[in-house]
């Protein structure tokens, strides 16, 4: 944000860090226990809040580049900006609040931390960033909103989004159709949360990385047809305490499997011990080193949190439906978004059920990958909102002197700065924690990756094209072509 906005983008991100303290005092004061689901929530929430400044400061910029004057531009940056603003959030708002009702569990965690996201950046987006910077122009100091090198990006831009439209969808189509012919043969890889496992509690002479315990497990739990299983480990405790939960074999039952999967444990935690650790120490009840517990665990996502998480996400696009409907006063655009957002989640789906056991880390179907979904659902929703709004303004301000593609085509291209500034913010995010943070959330990580990506591409090649090709061919005035 700084080296885009300038001084500007400082003042986004003394905005973005107090929402994290408001939205993490929320939090605090109502006793909520943060989850991965949570804090995916939240990622979402810090997306969100970075995107209402950035289509505050483009709109100073279009203002500035008319020629108006500093304090002008501002006020009416703020403004013109404003209902895309309120139109974006209002519709992640209504789906947090379906979800949170008609959903348990991990989707609620979810919700909750995203329905409190959004209510304290809509404050700091939109107040704090003005008192700011109304505060620097009353005390006569420079406020600027591109630096040097970013002054002229993205201005005159002229790509034919519409022109490239039956490819897009044939594109598109191929991956869900090749996705879908994937899930019919491979399905998913459900995770323990789904199937059930087996959990061992597991202490150590020294302290172990949760990871390097989790990799090394991984290369003794394979399948007889060469897939690695990778086991979730927690430390419980001490750093040298583990409780590792595997599905490996968990269809199986008997004495000699029990026997085969324990060997198995102790071959890969044996290297993990200071001392040498014997077979018989590791499972001697008696001994304070090695096995403490085992037992057998059923999927925490019972029948009841899938079928409510299905329910949960219907009901959310029939809101969004309406709710744009209402809006824009067209059910193409409702039609575009709800077909944007239902083609991101089938993408995602069809790259997870593609490439799990090919990519070098876990792509197991868990609680967190619900997160991911979820996610991806709000974050296509916000930038699809934002995209149409500026095409209902353009319809609204040409009236009939333009036909309807040149109209959206042209909304399209003066949305594009803000629609990648938001995606590479987010993106930056995402692509350091799949970095940096750790085997266990790789895969959750990737999930997000994809969604962004295919949230950005879906805006401007699916919902858009959509909304154009369902509706009449009309004229600005909204009469019918001859």
């Amino acid at each position: 944000m700084i080296f885009y906005y300038n001084q500007a983008g400082m003042v986004s991100d003394i905005a973005l860090l107090v929402n994290m303290f408001f939205i993490f005092g929320v939090l605090a004061s109502l006793g909520a226990v943060l989850t991965l689901p949570g804090i995916a929530g939240i990622v979402l929430t810090i997306g969100m809040s970075v995107d209402a400044n950035v289509l505050i400061y483009e709109r100073i910029r279009e203002e500035l580049h008319q020629g108006k004057g500093l304090r002008l531009a501002i006020s009416d940056g703020y403004q013109n900006a404003l209902s895309s603003i309120i139109d974006a959030n209002v519709t992640t708002l209504l789906t947090g609040i379906i979800l949170y009702s008609f959903g348990t569990g991990p989707i609620r965690g979810f919700a909750t931390t995203l329905i409190i996201g959004i209510l304290t950046s809509l404050f700091t987006a939109i107040f704090i960033t003005r008192i700011i910077l109304e505060w620097r122009l009353e005390r006569k100091k420079s406020v600027r909103f591109a630096s040097k090198m970013t002054e002229g990006w993205f201005r005159n831009v002229q790509i034919d989004f519409l022109g490239k439209r039956k490819r897009a969808y044939i594109f598109s189509l191929s991956i869900i159709v090749l996705g879908m012919a994937s899930l019919a043969v491979r399905g998913l890889n459900y995770g323990v949360d789904f199937v059930g496992g087996r959990t061992y509690q597991v202490r150590f002479d020294q302290a172990v990385s949760t990871a390097d315990l989790s990799a090394a497990l991984a290369e003794v739990f394979v399948t007889e047809e060469g897939e690695q299983i990778s086991p979730e480990v927690k430390t419980i405790g001490s750093s040298n305490q583990v409780v590792i939960t595997t599905k490996y074999r968990i269809g199986d039952t008997g004495v000699e499997v029990e026997e085969d999967i324990k060997s198995k444990l102790y071959a890969g935690c044996s290297s993990f011990f200071a001392q040498e650790k014997t077979a018989e120490s590791f499972y001697d009840a008696e001994s304070e080193l090695g096995l403490m517990s085992e037992r057998q665990v059923g999927p925490t996502i019972a029948d009841d949190i899938k079928k409510s998480a299905v329910w949960a996400i219907i009901f959310s696009l029939i809101i969004i439906f309406l709710y744009i409907l209402i809006r824009f006063s067209k059910w193409q655009y409702s039609l575009g978004a709800v077909a944007a957002t239902t083609h991101d989640v089938l993408i995602v789906l069809s790259i997870f059920s593609i490439a799990y056991g090919i990519l070098p880390f876990s792509m197991e179907i868990d609680q967190a990958f619900i997160a991911a979904i979820l996610t991806v659902i709000g974050y296509s929703l916000n930038d699809t909102v934002v995209v149409f709004d500026r095409i209902r303004e353009y319809v609204q301000t040409h009236n009939k002197r333009k036909d309807l593609v040149p109209m959206v085509n042209e909304a399209l291209n003066q949305t594009l700065s803000r629609t990648l500034n938001t995606s590479m913010t987010t993106l930056v995010v995402m692509l350091v924690i799949f970095i940096w943070g750790g085997e266990t959330i790789r895969g959750f990580m990737f999930a997000m990756l994809v969604g962004i990506i295919v949230g950005t591409y879906s805006s401007l090649f699916v919902a858009s094209p959509v909304m154009v090709d369902t509706m009449a061919k009309e004229d600005g005035a909204g009469n019918k072509k001859k």
